[in-house]
């Protein structure tokens, strides 16, 4: 069995009050806890993914906020206290500072987290 608070799990990613933490928990799986700020659109940062968008299915709860998904089919809204499945294909905007955790397929997860980080730098 393996369990992970958010002050065990490292930050992978971080600036301008985003904050994305993710560790591997097992089955193939990693936890993260995301915090994202008002106004971010993660689209300039998936450019050059599959469909310029996250390929990486995610399961989890939003604690706080709201955010827009934009997907190949239109736009769906979510905000605090749904659960919800995020498949392929995927581009987040936040609407309000938001704070999530979510489970992923950690090879997924880690493709597109190194994408991300290799455009930052």
């Amino acid at each position: 069995m393996t369990a992970a608070t958010h002050d065990e799990v490292p930050v992978v990613l971080a600036g301008d009050g985003l904050e994305v933490r993710t560790k591997p928990i097992g089955g193939g799986m990693s936890v993260g806890y995301f915090r994202l700020p008002e106004g971010t659109d993660m689209g300039s940062a998936l450019k050059g993914l599959d469909g310029d968008a996250c390929q990486c299915p995610h399961w989890g709860y939003l604690l706080k906020g709201r955010l827009k998904m934009l997907t190949p089919t239109g736009e769906e809204e979510y905000e605090a206290g749904q659960a919800y499945h995020w498949g392929p294909g995927h581009v987040p905007v936040a609407l309000e500072d938001r704070e999530y955790v979510d489970f992923s397929p950690t090879e997924d997860l880690r493709t597109v987290i190194d994408h991300v980080t290799s455009r930052a730098g």
